[in-house]
Parts: C-alpha cells; structure tokens; sequence
C-alpha cells in the first residue's frame, strides 16, 4: 500500500509542479510539459515491479502511435480559444474531437495489428 501512496505521490507532483512552474515562466512549462513525463513514469513503475523488458518496449511503441490523435487536441484549443470562445466551450469539442480521433486511431491500428 505505501509503494502505491508513493506512485501517486510523485505522479501528483509532477502535475503540481507543471501547473506551478506555468503561473512564473510559461516557456520552462512548456518545455517540462512536453516532456513524456507520465510514459516515462509508467516504464519506471514496470521496470521496478520486475515487468519484462518486452513488455515496456510495446507500451513503448503502442505510446507512439497513440501520440499522433493527442496532439489534435493541441492544435484545436488554441484555435478555439483565439476565436474567443472560452475555455470551457474551446476544451470541450477539442477534447471531443481528440477522443473520438482515438478512436478511429484504435480501429486503424487494430486493423494493421500493430499490437493495440
């Protein structure tokens, strides 16, 4: 149980950290953002629980293709909130989109069998 309380732990502040260090300099933010943190925090909580090496380099891999549909979201919120929408009406058919993209991303990969 405490192993479990310390993964949360640090995952939480990773997030806080991003968010905190956004309100002083957006530019380091962005640069810590962007950064696989939650993909390379997975691979670290397998690798310390004994998971095989293969194991992590498919979560590896499959991480990369499941990239692509994600970054929509990136490219639609800054469009609808320059629209003057607001935030709440830009993040939701952004998210909307983003997630319905992954879906589509799902059936194609499946149909490929790259592993998904």
């Amino acid at each position: 149980m405490l192993y479990y309380a310390l993964k949360v732990f640090i995952s939480a502040i990773v997030i806080v950290a991003i968010s905190e260090i956004a309100k002083r300099n957006t530019g380091f933010a962005v640069l810590v953002a962007s950064l696989p943190l939650t993909s390379l925090l997975a691979f670290i909580w397998l690798h310390l629980e004994g998971t095989a090496s293969s194991q992590i380099a498919d979560l590896s891999r499959q991480v990369l293709w499941l990239v692509l549909p994600s970054l929509l979201l990136f490219l639609l919120l800054p469009m609808l909130l320059k629209q003057g929408l607001g935030f709440w009406l830009s993040l939701s058919p952004s998210a909307t989109v983003t997630i319905g993209c992954y879906f589509v991303f799902f059936f194609i990969l499946r149909r490929i069998e790259l592993g998904l």
